[in-house]
C-alpha cells in the first residue's frame, strides 16, 4: 500500500479520536465548565449533526476543488477546530468547535474513499478503503483511551491540544505522500442527493440504521458518568475502561462482517440488534457492580458497532434496486443516519439523564434498539415479498461507519 493511503489513515485515526473521546470526558469537562451532564453531552450531538449534515452539503459545493488541496483544508479546519477547543474559555466556544470539527470530518470520509481508490489498482480499491478506514478501529482502541488518560490527568484542554498536534501529522504526511494530481469525478448536487430519500424502501434502511445507533448512544454518551457515579470507578480507571471497549469493537467489527457474509444482512442486523438491546437491559442491573459492569461493557463493545458491514451492505443491495444511479449517494446518506441516531441519541439520553436519571438510560436505549429490530424484520419481510429481492453479498464487506 502507498504511503499516501497510510497519510489518510493518520487523518481517519485523528479524526475518530477526537468524535469519541468526547465520551471519556463528559464528566471532567461538565465539572470545569459548570454545566449539566446534559449540556455536556450535546457536545456528541452537535458534533454529528455536523457530520449528518456537512457531508452532504459541503462535499457538493467542494465537489470540484483538487482533491489534494481540499484535502490539507479539511485537515486544516479540522486542527483549528480542535485548538479552538484547546482555549475554548466557556460553553460555547467549545460548542462552535466541536461543530466546526465535525464539518470538516463529514467531508473528509465523502472524498477520502475516492482519493484512497484512486491511490492503488482497481482490484485493490477494497483493501485500500478498509486500510484507511481501519484508523477509526485503532482510535478506539488507542485513541480515545489514551485521550480519555491524558484530559483525566491533565485536563479535557490537553485532549484537544493532542488532538489537534495529530491533525497537523496528518496534515503533513498528506502534504508530503499524496500526489498533487487526483482524478475524480464531481459529486452529484446536493438536489441529486435528496432525490434518493424518495426512495421508501431507502428510507427504511436509514431509519434502522438511525434508531439502532441512537438507541445505544442513549447509554453510550453517558458511559463515563455511569462509571463514576454508578458503578463507583475512580475518574482515572475510566480510560482502561474504554481500552476495554475499543478492543471488543474491534473484534466486534470482524465478527458484524463476517456474520453479514455468512447469513445475508438482515439475518446478522437481526441478530446484532437484538444481543445489543439484551446487553443494555443486562447493563441496567450490573451497572453497580465494577466486575460485572466491566463484562457488560466488553459484551457492549463486541456487538455496539458489529452493525455496520450489514447496515452498509444492505443500502447498498437496496440503492441497486431502488436508485441504481445513485448507489454511491445512497451509502453516503446512511452514513449520515448513522451520525443522525449518534446525534439524537445522545440528545435524548441528556433528556433522560435531567428527567430520571443516570441509571434509566440503559434500558431505555434497549427498547429504542428493539425498535431498530422491529425495522428490520420489516425489511425482511417486504424483500421476502419480493422476488427479486437482494441476494447476499459476495465479498466481506467493508467495516466501520464514519
Amino acid at each position: 500500500m502507498p504511503l499516501a493511503l497510510w497519510a489518510l489513515t493518520i487523518s481517519a485515526f485523528a479524526i475518530g479520536t477526537t468524535e469519541f473521546v468526547i465520551v471519556g470526558l463528559i464528566p471532567t469537562i461538565a465539572a470545569d465548565l459548570g454545566v449539566s451532564l446534559p449540556s455536556a453531552g450535546l457536545l456528541v450531538s452537535l458534533y454529528a449533526l455536523g457530520v449528518a449534515f456537512g457531508a452532504p452539503l459541503l462535499t457538493a459545493l467542494t465537489g470540484r476543488l483538487p482533491r489534494k488541496s481540499l484535502l490539507l483544508g479539511l485537515m486544516a479546519l479540522f486542527t483549528v477546530g480542535n485548538l479552538l477547543a484547546w482555549l475554548a474559555p466557556g460553553y460555547a466556544t467549545l460548542v462552535a468547535a466541536r461543530v466546526l470539527t465535525g464539518l470538516a470530518h463529514g467531508v473528509f470520509f465523502s472524498i477520502g474513499s475516492t482519493i484512497a481508490t484512486s491511490l492503488v489498482d482497481k482490484d485493490k480499491a477494497a483493501r485500500a478503503i478498509a486500510t484507511m478506514f481501519s484508523g477509526l478501529t485503532v482510535a478506539l482502541v488507542s485513541g480515545v483511551p489514551l485521550g480519555t488518560f491524558i484530559g483525566q490527568h491533565l485536563g479535557w484542554r490537553a485532549t484537544f491540544l493532542a488532538v489537534a498536534a495529530l491533525g497537523v501529522l496528518a496534515m503533513l504526511a498528506s502534504a508530503r505522500f499524496v500526489p498533487q494530481r487526483l482524478a475524480h469525478t464531481p459529486p452529484a448536487s446536493v438536489l441529486a442527493q435528496l432525490g434518493v430519500l424518495k426512495q421508501a424502501r431507502l428510507l427504511l434502511v436509514y431509519a434502522m440504521t438511525a434508531v439502532g445507533y441512537g438507541g445505544s448512544f442513549i447509554a453510550f454518551t453517558y458511559l463515563a458518568p455511569m462509571l463514576e457515579q454508578i458503578t463507583g470507578f475512580q475518574a482515572s480507571a475510566v480510560g482502561l475502561v474504554m481500552l476495554a471497549y475499543g478492543l471488543s469493537v474491534a473484534v466486534g467489527n470482524i465478527w458484524g462482517g463476517r456474520l453479514a457474509d455468512k447469513l445475508g444482512p438482515i439475518a446478522a442486523l437481526q441478530r446484532i440488534f437484538a444481543l445489543l438491546a439484551l446487553v443494555l437491559l443486562v447493563l441496567s442491573v450490573t451497572a453497580t457492580n465494577p466486575w460485572l459492569m466491566v463484562l457488560t461493557v466488553l459484551a457492549w463493545g463486541a456487538v455496539a458497532f458489529g452493525n455496520v458491514a450489514g447496515l452498509q451492505v444492505y443500502v447498498v443491495q437496496q440503492a441497486e434496486r431502488f436508485s441504481p444511479t445513485a448507489v454511491d449517494v445512497a451509502s453516503g446518506l446512511n452514513i449520515a443516519a448513522f451520525n443522525l441516531g449518534i446525534a439524537g441519541g445522545a440528545w435524548s439520553g441528556g433528556l433522560i439523564v435531567d428527567s430520571i436519571g443516570l441509571a434509566h438510560t440503559p434500558w431505555i436505549g434497549a427498547l429504542v434498539v428493539l425498535g431498530a429490530l422491529a425495522l428490520t424484520t420489516l425489511s425482511g419481510r417486504l424483500d421476502a415479498r419480493d422476488p427479486q429481492r437482494p441476494s447476499r453479498p459476495a465479498s466481506k464487506p467493508l467495516l466501520q461507519t464514519h
